[in-house]
């Protein structure tokens, strides 16, 4: 408890405050970059729910274009998607300004990722337990299949971590993850078709 609750908190600021400032450069390359590709947005916003369902407002770095067709709807996100964003998407930089989110205690280093607030009401009750934790920037669910998964397996794997919380677990997945992003690996540059949203899947179950 005292790792979960005193020391965990300490490391995610500690290590998102170091991360903020040895990464200066590639943040701010790459807000320069996509603030032209996007003309003039570079950041990506969105309500998330955290730590005991509270909403909080997740910051991305926006790797699509607001582009619409003629009956004023975004395009598919295939055709959205930026070439500065591929290489943004492939090489997980868009996670960086998250580390905002963690000075702010809304986020952690690591835990279960914060999905979309029209999730909430189809969780069991045993995958509600996690939001029982800050969600993370990455967690167990990432390191072990990502989006390749099923919403049955990655909701398993949140809530195992749940129970399972120790320095360790973290230690691992911090591991696991460098190797993922430097190996590219299980990252879903384009998300179209890539899996159906959980509410739908469960509507029709």
């Amino acid at each position: 408890m005292k790792y979960k609750n005193t020391i965990k908190p300490l490391l995610d600021y500690f290590i998102a405050l170091i991360a903020i400032i040895i990464l200066l450069p590639v943040i701010i390359i790459t807000t320069i970059l996509l603030y032209i590709a996007n003309n003039g947005k570079p950041f990506f916003f969105q309500t998330r729910p955290g730590k005991n369902e509270r909403l909080f407002s997740i910051i991305k770095f926006k790797t699509m274009n607001d582009k619409k067709d003629k009956d004023g709807k975004l395009l598919p996100d295939t055709q959205r998607l930026t070439g500065i964003g591929k290489l943004v998407r492939k090489t997980s930089i868009d996670e960086l300004p998250q580390l905002l989110n963690i000075l702010n205690g809304d986020m952690s280093l690591i835990g279960p990722r914060p999905l979309l607030p029209q999730y909430l009401p189809y969780y069991t009750k045993k995958e509600a337990k996690r939001h029982s934790v800050k969600p993370g920037i990455t967690g167990l669910a990432q390191v072990n299949g990502r989006n390749q998964i099923s919403w049955d397996e990655k909701l398993k794997l949140d809530v195992d971590y749940v129970e399972n919380l120790t320095f360790k677990t973290d230690l691992n997945i911090l591991i696991k993850t460098f190797y993922k992003v430097l190996a590219s690996k299980d990252v879903a540059v384009d998300n179209t078709n890539v899996e159906t949203l959980l509410d739908v899947l469960r509507k029709k179950n």
